[in-house]
Protein backbone atom coordinates (compact mmCIF):
# COMPACT_ATOMS: atom_id res chain seq x y z
CA UNK A 1 0.00 0.00 0.00
CA UNK A 2 1.46 3.54 -0.71
CA UNK A 3 -0.17 6.68 -0.37
CA UNK A 4 1.58 10.21 -0.37
CA UNK A 5 0.11 13.09 0.73
CA UNK A 6 -0.60 16.39 -1.52
CA UNK A 7 1.83 19.17 -0.74
CA UNK A 8 0.08 22.31 0.36
CA UNK A 9 -3.44 21.77 1.17
CA UNK A 10 -3.29 20.52 4.84
CA UNK A 11 -2.73 24.33 5.73
CA UNK A 12 -1.35 25.01 9.42
CA UNK A 13 -2.79 22.03 11.50
CA UNK A 14 -1.82 18.69 9.97
CA UNK A 15 -4.55 16.58 8.29
CA UNK A 16 -5.61 13.44 10.23
CA UNK A 17 -4.88 11.41 6.91
CA UNK A 18 -0.94 12.97 7.02
CA UNK A 19 -1.16 11.76 11.02
CA UNK A 20 -1.76 8.35 10.02
CA UNK A 21 0.41 8.47 7.01
CA UNK A 22 3.41 9.94 9.51
CA UNK A 23 2.52 7.24 11.96
CA UNK A 24 2.54 4.45 9.89
CA UNK A 25 5.57 4.93 7.76
CA UNK A 26 7.41 5.13 11.35
CA UNK A 27 5.72 1.70 11.90
CA UNK A 28 5.10 0.00 9.01
CA UNK A 29 4.11 -3.54 9.94
CA UNK A 30 2.73 -2.83 13.67
CA UNK A 31 0.03 -1.57 15.62
CA UNK A 32 0.61 2.54 15.75
CA UNK A 33 1.68 3.60 18.91
CA UNK A 34 -1.19 4.24 21.80
CA UNK A 35 -3.37 3.70 18.59
CA UNK A 36 -2.61 6.99 16.52
CA UNK A 37 -3.67 8.85 20.00
CA UNK A 38 -4.18 11.79 20.71
CA UNK A 39 -5.35 13.17 17.45
CA UNK A 40 -4.22 16.73 15.79
CA UNK A 41 -7.77 18.25 16.43
CA UNK A 42 -6.93 16.86 20.56
CA UNK A 43 -6.98 19.88 22.06
CA UNK A 44 -9.66 21.63 19.97
CA UNK A 45 -11.86 19.28 20.96
CA UNK A 46 -11.29 19.61 24.42
CA UNK A 47 -11.43 23.47 24.48
CA UNK A 48 -14.16 23.79 21.77
CA UNK A 49 -18.07 24.28 22.52
CA UNK A 50 -19.49 20.42 23.05
CA UNK A 51 -21.78 18.64 20.68
CA UNK A 52 -25.43 17.94 21.77
CA UNK A 53 -26.90 14.50 20.56
CA UNK A 54 -30.86 14.17 19.86
CA UNK A 55 -32.46 12.37 22.11
CA UNK A 56 -33.88 10.16 19.54
CA UNK A 57 -31.17 8.09 18.38
CA UNK A 58 -32.86 7.64 15.17
CA UNK A 59 -32.26 11.46 15.00
CA UNK A 60 -28.46 10.81 14.87
CA UNK A 61 -26.70 11.77 11.71
CA UNK A 62 -30.00 13.98 10.37
CA UNK A 63 -28.18 17.13 10.95
CA UNK A 64 -25.19 15.75 9.14
CA UNK A 65 -27.80 14.99 5.99
CA UNK A 66 -29.28 18.49 5.71
CA UNK A 67 -25.89 19.95 5.59
CA UNK A 68 -25.26 17.10 2.79
CA UNK A 69 -27.96 17.68 0.75
CA UNK A 70 -27.28 21.28 1.12
CA UNK A 71 -24.02 21.01 -0.47
CA UNK A 72 -24.87 18.69 -3.25
CA UNK A 73 -27.98 20.71 -3.93
CA UNK A 74 -25.09 23.43 -5.00
CA UNK A 75 -23.36 22.90 -8.27
CA UNK A 76 -20.31 24.48 -7.58
CA UNK A 77 -20.03 23.72 -4.26
CA UNK A 78 -16.21 22.80 -3.40
CA UNK A 79 -15.39 19.56 -1.15
CA UNK A 80 -13.35 22.17 0.57
CA UNK A 81 -16.50 24.29 2.05
CA UNK A 82 -17.48 21.38 4.15
CA UNK A 83 -14.16 21.31 6.28
CA UNK A 84 -15.58 23.17 9.18
CA UNK A 85 -19.15 22.74 8.57
CA UNK A 86 -19.63 19.47 10.75
CA UNK A 87 -17.22 20.78 14.16
CA UNK A 88 -20.55 21.70 16.39
CA UNK A 89 -22.73 18.68 15.60
CA UNK A 90 -23.11 14.97 16.71
CA UNK A 91 -21.54 12.31 14.72
CA UNK A 92 -22.02 8.68 15.35
CA UNK A 93 -18.67 6.96 14.18
CA UNK A 94 -20.58 3.51 12.59
CA UNK A 95 -22.59 3.83 9.79
CA UNK A 96 -25.30 5.85 9.54
CA UNK A 97 -28.44 5.48 7.52
CA UNK A 98 -28.95 9.14 7.35
CA UNK A 99 -25.66 10.17 6.11
CA UNK A 100 -25.65 7.01 3.54
CA UNK A 101 -28.89 8.44 2.20
CA UNK A 102 -27.56 11.90 1.54
CA UNK A 103 -24.89 10.24 -0.16
CA UNK A 104 -27.30 7.98 -2.12
CA UNK A 105 -29.30 11.01 -3.10
CA UNK A 106 -26.08 13.12 -4.91
CA UNK A 107 -24.52 12.63 -7.61
CA UNK A 108 -22.21 9.88 -7.42
CA UNK A 109 -18.90 11.08 -8.69
CA UNK A 110 -19.48 14.51 -6.49
CA UNK A 111 -19.73 11.87 -3.57
CA UNK A 112 -16.64 10.24 -4.19
CA UNK A 113 -14.63 13.45 -4.98
CA UNK A 114 -15.90 14.88 -1.98
CA UNK A 115 -15.11 12.04 0.59
CA UNK A 116 -11.97 11.71 -0.87
CA UNK A 117 -11.10 15.16 -0.07
CA UNK A 118 -12.43 14.94 3.25
CA UNK A 119 -10.69 11.85 4.28
CA UNK A 120 -7.17 13.34 2.89
CA UNK A 121 -7.32 16.69 4.19
CA UNK A 122 -9.53 16.95 7.03
CA UNK A 123 -8.06 18.68 10.36
CA UNK A 124 -11.19 17.85 12.37
CA UNK A 125 -11.97 14.17 12.95
CA UNK A 126 -15.97 15.10 12.41
CA UNK A 127 -15.44 16.13 8.60
CA UNK A 128 -12.83 13.26 8.20
CA UNK A 129 -15.63 10.64 9.51
CA UNK A 130 -18.03 12.45 7.28
CA UNK A 131 -15.93 11.44 3.90
CA UNK A 132 -15.18 7.94 5.22
CA UNK A 133 -18.91 7.76 5.44
CA UNK A 134 -19.58 8.80 2.08
CA UNK A 135 -16.55 6.57 0.53
CA UNK A 136 -18.08 3.37 2.67
CA UNK A 137 -21.63 4.00 0.22
CA UNK A 138 -19.12 3.53 -2.35
CA UNK A 139 -17.57 0.34 -3.88
CA UNK A 140 -14.55 2.21 -5.78
CA UNK A 141 -11.46 -0.16 -5.68
CA UNK A 142 -9.05 2.88 -6.27
CA UNK A 143 -9.91 3.87 -2.54
CA UNK A 144 -8.76 1.24 -0.46
CA UNK A 145 -5.61 2.81 0.44
CA UNK A 146 -7.23 5.52 1.37
CA UNK A 147 -9.30 3.62 3.26
CA UNK A 148 -6.45 1.71 5.07
CA UNK A 149 -4.77 4.84 6.04
CA UNK A 150 -7.04 6.75 7.78
CA UNK A 151 -8.46 3.07 9.27
CA UNK A 152 -4.75 2.56 11.43
CA UNK A 153 -6.68 5.28 13.49
CA UNK A 154 -9.03 2.91 14.47
CA UNK A 155 -10.62 3.58 17.80
CA UNK A 156 -12.20 6.48 15.98
CA UNK A 157 -11.94 4.81 12.08
CA UNK A 158 -11.92 1.78 12.62
CA UNK A 159 -15.97 0.86 12.14
CA UNK A 160 -16.28 3.03 9.07
CA UNK A 161 -13.06 1.76 7.19
CA UNK A 162 -14.17 -1.91 8.17
CA UNK A 163 -17.47 -1.33 6.35
CA UNK A 164 -15.99 0.61 3.38
CA UNK A 165 -13.60 -2.24 2.59
CA UNK A 166 -15.88 -5.16 3.07
CA UNK A 167 -18.12 -3.47 0.27
CA UNK A 168 -15.22 -3.27 -2.32
CA UNK A 169 -13.33 -6.84 -4.46
CA UNK A 170 -10.36 -7.06 -2.50
CA UNK A 171 -11.55 -5.97 0.35
CA UNK A 172 -10.83 -9.13 2.37
CA UNK A 173 -7.24 -9.23 1.59
CA UNK A 174 -7.06 -5.16 2.42
CA UNK A 175 -9.06 -6.26 5.80
CA UNK A 176 -6.18 -8.52 6.17
CA UNK A 177 -3.72 -5.57 6.09
CA UNK A 178 -5.78 -3.86 8.87
CA UNK A 179 -6.11 -6.47 10.73
CA UNK A 180 -2.53 -7.26 11.20
CA UNK A 181 -1.91 -3.13 12.07
CA UNK A 182 -4.82 -2.96 14.69
CA UNK A 183 -5.62 -3.31 18.26
CA UNK A 184 -8.23 -2.73 20.93
CA UNK A 185 -11.67 -1.58 19.71
CA UNK A 186 -10.07 -1.01 16.20
CA UNK A 187 -9.18 -4.97 15.77
CA UNK A 188 -13.06 -6.10 16.95
CA UNK A 189 -14.42 -3.88 14.03
CA UNK A 190 -12.19 -5.34 11.29
CA UNK A 191 -11.90 -8.91 12.79
CA UNK A 192 -15.67 -8.56 12.76
CA UNK A 193 -15.81 -7.48 8.84
CA UNK A 194 -13.43 -10.19 7.80
CA UNK A 195 -15.90 -12.52 9.46
CA UNK A 196 -18.81 -11.39 7.77
CA UNK A 197 -16.86 -11.66 4.43
CA UNK A 198 -16.06 -15.12 5.46
CA UNK A 199 -13.36 -15.19 2.73
CA UNK A 200 -11.60 -18.58 2.21
CA UNK A 201 -8.21 -16.13 2.11
CA UNK A 202 -8.27 -15.14 5.47
CA UNK A 203 -9.57 -18.53 6.97
CA UNK A 204 -5.50 -19.23 8.06
CA UNK A 205 -5.13 -15.90 9.23
CA UNK A 206 -7.96 -16.01 11.45
CA UNK A 207 -7.24 -19.41 13.05
CA UNK A 208 -3.65 -18.27 14.06
CA UNK A 209 -3.68 -14.52 14.57
CA UNK A 210 -7.39 -13.02 14.79
CA UNK A 211 -6.93 -13.07 18.57
CA UNK A 212 -3.80 -11.60 20.55
CA UNK A 213 -4.93 -11.41 23.87
CA UNK A 214 -6.70 -8.33 24.73
CA UNK A 215 -9.79 -8.45 26.63
CA UNK A 216 -11.70 -7.27 23.62
CA UNK A 217 -11.17 -10.45 21.76
CA UNK A 218 -14.47 -11.69 23.57
CA UNK A 219 -16.48 -9.95 20.81
CA UNK A 220 -15.54 -11.85 17.88
CA UNK A 221 -14.01 -15.06 19.39
CA UNK A 222 -16.91 -17.31 19.15
CA UNK A 223 -17.45 -15.63 15.76
CA UNK A 224 -13.72 -16.33 14.36
CA UNK A 225 -13.67 -20.08 15.77
CA UNK A 226 -17.75 -20.65 13.55
CA UNK A 227 -16.69 -19.00 10.79
CA UNK A 228 -12.87 -20.35 10.03
CA UNK A 229 -14.41 -23.93 10.75
CA UNK A 230 -12.26 -24.23 14.10
CA UNK A 231 -13.26 -28.01 14.72
CA UNK A 232 -11.97 -29.14 11.65
CA UNK A 233 -8.38 -27.36 11.47
CA UNK A 234 -7.65 -28.54 14.78
CA UNK A 235 -8.95 -32.25 14.48
CA UNK A 236 -7.31 -32.10 11.06
CA UNK A 237 -3.89 -34.07 10.63
CA UNK A 238 -2.51 -30.67 9.33
CA UNK A 239 -2.05 -28.82 12.61
CA UNK A 240 0.88 -26.50 13.40
CA UNK A 241 1.95 -24.89 16.59
CA UNK A 242 0.83 -21.62 15.43
CA UNK A 243 -3.05 -23.33 15.13
CA UNK A 244 -2.78 -25.41 18.58
CA UNK A 245 -1.75 -21.69 19.95
CA UNK A 246 -4.29 -20.10 18.70
CA UNK A 247 -6.77 -22.09 19.49
CA UNK A 248 -6.15 -22.45 23.37
CA UNK A 249 -6.04 -18.37 23.42
CA UNK A 250 -9.81 -18.72 21.18
CA UNK A 251 -10.78 -21.28 24.14
CA UNK A 252 -9.33 -18.95 27.14
CA UNK A 253 -11.26 -15.99 25.92
CA UNK A 254 -14.77 -17.95 24.75
CA UNK A 255 -14.53 -19.15 28.22
CA UNK A 256 -15.04 -15.69 29.99
CA UNK A 257 -16.64 -13.38 27.36
CA UNK A 258 -20.23 -13.75 28.82
CA UNK A 259 -21.62 -10.57 27.77
CA UNK A 260 -19.83 -9.60 25.25
CA UNK A 261 -19.75 -13.06 22.25
CA UNK A 262 -20.51 -16.71 22.27
CA UNK A 263 -19.15 -18.33 25.17
CA UNK A 264 -18.39 -22.07 25.25
CA UNK A 265 -21.79 -22.98 26.47
CA UNK A 266 -23.05 -21.99 23.06
CA UNK A 267 -20.29 -23.14 20.97
CA UNK A 268 -22.04 -26.59 20.09
CA UNK A 269 -18.13 -28.06 18.99
CA UNK A 270 -16.54 -27.03 22.22
CA UNK A 271 -16.03 -30.76 23.61
CA UNK A 272 -14.95 -31.82 20.44
CA UNK A 273 -12.04 -28.64 19.94
CA UNK A 274 -11.43 -28.98 23.79
CA UNK A 275 -10.39 -32.84 23.86
CA UNK A 276 -8.22 -31.98 20.49
CA UNK A 277 -6.59 -28.75 21.97
CA UNK A 278 -5.36 -31.00 25.14
CA UNK A 279 -4.11 -33.66 22.86
CA UNK A 280 -2.16 -31.59 20.62
CA UNK A 281 -1.01 -29.43 24.00
CA UNK A 282 0.83 -32.45 25.11
CA UNK A 283 2.58 -32.79 22.48
CA UNK A 284 4.46 -28.78 22.29
CA UNK A 285 7.00 -28.01 24.17
CA UNK A 286 5.85 -26.20 27.26
CA UNK A 287 5.96 -22.56 27.56
CA UNK A 288 4.46 -20.23 30.30
CA UNK A 289 1.84 -18.95 28.10
CA UNK A 290 0.62 -21.93 27.01
CA UNK A 291 0.71 -23.15 30.55
CA UNK A 292 -1.66 -20.39 31.46
CA UNK A 293 -4.15 -20.22 29.09
CA UNK A 294 -4.67 -24.29 28.95
CA UNK A 295 -4.79 -23.93 33.64
CA UNK A 296 -7.46 -20.79 32.79
CA UNK A 297 -9.55 -23.17 30.52
CA UNK A 298 -9.33 -25.93 32.65
CA UNK A 299 -9.89 -23.63 35.90
CA UNK A 300 -13.20 -22.47 33.93
CA UNK A 301 -14.08 -26.26 33.28
CA UNK A 302 -13.88 -27.15 36.43
CA UNK A 303 -15.75 -24.72 38.32
CA UNK A 304 -18.93 -24.52 36.07
CA UNK A 305 -21.65 -26.80 35.38
CA UNK A 306 -20.96 -28.88 32.29
CA UNK A 307 -23.85 -27.33 30.56
CA UNK A 308 -22.12 -23.93 30.81
CA UNK A 309 -18.67 -25.65 29.34
CA UNK A 310 -20.92 -26.88 26.41
CA UNK A 311 -19.78 -30.41 27.57
CA UNK A 312 -21.21 -33.40 29.61
CA UNK A 313 -20.58 -33.69 32.70
CA UNK A 314 -18.43 -36.65 31.52
CA UNK A 315 -16.38 -34.97 28.62
CA UNK A 316 -16.00 -32.12 30.69
CA UNK A 317 -14.21 -34.10 33.68
CA UNK A 318 -12.38 -36.16 31.43
CA UNK A 319 -11.41 -32.39 29.48
CA UNK A 320 -9.59 -31.53 32.61
CA UNK A 321 -7.96 -34.24 33.44
CA UNK A 322 -6.19 -33.64 30.35
CA UNK A 323 -5.23 -30.75 31.14
CA UNK A 324 -4.46 -31.33 34.04
CA UNK A 325 -1.92 -34.04 33.12
CA UNK A 326 -0.43 -31.73 31.33
CA UNK A 327 0.04 -29.21 33.60
CA UNK A 328 1.73 -31.84 36.63
CA UNK A 329 4.53 -32.52 34.40
CA UNK A 330 8.03 -31.66 35.61
CA UNK A 331 8.93 -29.55 32.55
CA UNK A 332 5.79 -27.64 32.27
CA UNK A 333 5.76 -26.60 36.21
CA UNK A 334 9.48 -25.55 35.61
CA UNK A 335 8.61 -23.42 32.58
CA UNK A 336 5.59 -21.78 34.37
CA UNK A 337 8.07 -21.46 37.46
CA UNK A 338 9.97 -19.39 35.38
CA UNK A 339 7.24 -17.17 33.96
CA UNK A 340 9.11 -16.03 31.19
CA UNK A 341 7.19 -13.20 29.26
CA UNK A 342 4.54 -13.03 31.80
CA UNK A 343 3.43 -9.49 33.47
CA UNK A 344 4.39 -9.48 37.20
CA UNK A 345 1.18 -8.81 38.07
CA UNK A 346 -0.69 -10.97 36.76
CA UNK A 347 1.29 -13.79 37.39
CA UNK A 348 1.00 -13.29 40.99
CA UNK A 349 -3.02 -12.83 40.38
CA UNK A 350 -2.68 -16.46 38.40
CA UNK A 351 -0.97 -18.18 41.32
CA UNK A 352 -3.25 -16.96 43.94
CA UNK A 353 -6.36 -17.80 42.27
CA UNK A 354 -6.04 -19.92 38.98
CA UNK A 355 -3.63 -22.23 40.20
CA UNK A 356 -4.99 -22.24 43.47
CA UNK A 357 -8.06 -23.66 42.71
CA UNK A 358 -6.67 -26.45 40.58
CA UNK A 359 -4.43 -27.40 42.82
CA UNK A 360 -1.43 -26.77 41.16
CA UNK A 361 0.79 -26.37 44.13
CA UNK A 362 2.57 -22.87 43.13
CA UNK A 363 3.13 -20.62 45.73
CA UNK A 364 2.62 -16.53 45.11
CA UNK A 365 5.78 -16.35 43.54
CA UNK A 366 5.32 -19.41 41.23
CA UNK A 367 7.75 -21.70 43.62
CA UNK A 368 6.83 -25.01 44.62
CA UNK A 369 4.45 -25.12 47.75
CA UNK A 370 4.36 -28.02 50.36
CA UNK A 371 0.77 -29.21 48.93
CA UNK A 372 2.25 -31.75 46.27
Amino acid sequence: MSVTPEPGLLGPQIALFEHALRLHQQHPDGVLPREGEPYPDEQRRRSGPSTQRARDQRLYGADVAVILDRHFSQPDAQPSELADAFRDVYLPIHRNDHIVAAALRADRQRVRQTGRWLVRHSTDRNAATVGLTLLAADAAEGDIPLIQTIGLLSDWFGPLAAEALQRRRGGAEALLWLAERVAGWGRVYVVEALCRIGAAGSRAWLLRHACDGDYLNGYFAGKVATTAHLHEAITSTDVDDDLVDHTGRLLRTMADCDGMGMTLGHYPPAPVVLAAHAVHLARQPPTANRYVDAAMIADYLAAKPSNRCGCTAEQRDRIVQQYLAVLEQPDWRAAIRAGRGLNSDFFAWFTRHTAARLRLGMSSDGTENDER
